[in-house]
């Protein structure tokens, strides 16, 4: 057995999203038909509580929109040029050792991954981008910042064709894992219902701030 959360935008309120975890039972194995098998076991799970339109944000997702809302679809717009949002978010990482690594935004996702993984610099401190350090905490604000900031210029998009009241990815264990892009993509919608988005997109203080109220 297994247990991972949907996540479900919060459109009043301070909160911007609710989790809510599920038990289900886990297909092992890294093939992609066992993780198919995890996200339709997962969706059963939460539409027996009464939440039926769910949407799986990963590159295993059946809907074409939950595959091109990966975070390892997207791109962010750095400077005059654009990014793949995964490699942006590891090339900003700072250590105790060294750090940030701009040298990586142009690398592909898993070759970003692989870049930062291999390095030997201590523990990380903090993110630095375009100049500005960012902290730890709270301890998903900047990676669901640079998923927003990604996605805000498609909000008038979103708001006419995104029709699920909940979200996951299977690849997320938060027993093991931080980020997750069914959450900031959660956190997305709240944003844009209660028209924070444009104002969180270009102010990360006031997004982490919003985050500290859960």
């Amino acid at each position: 057995m297994a247990n991972r959360p949907v996540f479900i935008p919060e459109y009043s309120g301070h909160q911007l999203v609710q989790e809510k975890a599920f038990e289900f039972e886990w297909s092992p194995g890294f093939a992609e038909v066992q993780k198919k098998k995890n996200v339709i076991a997962l969706h059963c799970a939460a539409k027996r509580s009464g939440i039926l339109r769910i949407l799986e944000i990963s590159s295993k997702s059946e809907d074409e929109l939950g595959r091109r809302l990966s975070a390892f679809s997207l791109k962010i717009q750095i400077g005059n040029a654009k990014f793949p949002l995964e490699s942006v978010y590891q090339g900003s990482k700072s250590f105790e050792k060294g750090g940030p690594y701009s040298e990586v935004f142009s690398l592909s996702p898993r070759d970003a991954k692989r870049f930062i993984r291999e390095l030997n610099c201590g523990k990380i401190i903090g993110f630095e981008l375009e100049g500005e350090k960012y902290p730890l905490s709270p301890k998903n604000a900047f990676y669901d910042w640079l998923y927003i900031r990604s996605l805000s210029q498609h909000a008038k998009w979103i708001e006419e064709n995104v029709n699920y009241e909940a979200f996951t990815d299977i690849e997320f264990n938060p027993a093991k894992q931080v980020n997750c892009q069914a959450r900031a993509f959660a956190e997305l919608l709240s944003l844009l219902k209660k028209r924070k988005l444009s104002r969180a997109a270009s102010d990360f203080q006031f997004f982490s701030s919003m985050l500290r109220t859960i």
